[in-house]
């Protein structure tokens, strides 16, 4: 059966809402959702465009994503693949959403939003790391934010050590670029190299 309506969907839902589903939410950041995306080393930032949607993950020291004023996050675009799919985007749809993830901790937070890209020097100048500044500067103007329970991460076991993946068991990306070109791209000296490229271009 497809569920192809909102009635037949809260048909199937149709349990009330704890008290806390609805009280977690709020219009700004909160002096305790501050202290989680200050905690936070990781987040994914979700983006619409005519293309579609894009989900990318973003990581950094903790704290990486500042707290303005209660209304607006900054979040530094650091150095990836450049082909900057969440900033194209967002020039083209401000709508936004980011997922924070903190090591060790059950409790996920949401935020959603609009955004807009910034180049302003001194505020790029505000993030620098080992000299390094950050080509722009995602803005966001938050809408909503709020906490998520522990399930999906207990369910998961994500942060506990026995469910670790061990990575050799694993396709690597030169592996999966060669396969994807028939070895024009990738394969073994791309893995072999890739460690020392990362370290010189991680700012």
């Amino acid at each position: 059966m497809i569920v192809d309506s909102l009635a037949a969907l809260e048909a199937i839902y149709d349990a009330p809402l704890a008290p806390a589903s609805t009280a977690k939410v709020a219009a700004s950041i909160t002096p305790a959702y501050a202290a989680l995306i200050a905690a936070s080393p990781f987040a994914v930032l979700a983006t619409s465009g005519p293309e579609g949607l894009d989900c990318s993950p973003r990581g950094d020291r903790p704290g990486f994503v500042q707290v303005a004023d209660p209304r607006t996050l900054i979040l530094p675009d650091r150095r990836g693949n450049n082909r900057i799919d969440s900033l194209r985007n967002i020039v083209r749809d401000p709508r936004v959403g980011l997922l924070f993830l903190i090591p060790g901790s059950g409790t996920t937070l949401r935020v959603n939003g609009t955004a807009l890209i910034s180049a302003d020097p001194d505020l790029l100048a505000s993030f620098r790391v080992d000299g390094h500044a950050p080509r722009t500067a995602v803005v966001i103007t938050v809408a909503e934010v709020y906490f998520q329970c522990a399930r999906a991460i207990i369910r998961a076991g994500l942060w506990d050590a026995e469910a670790r993946v061990d990575p050799a068991t694993l396709p690597t990306p030169g592996a999966i670029l060669a396969a994807l070109t028939a070895g024009a791209v990738g394969g073994a000296r791309y893995d072999a190299e890739w460690p020392e490229r990362a370290a010189k271009t991680m700012w």
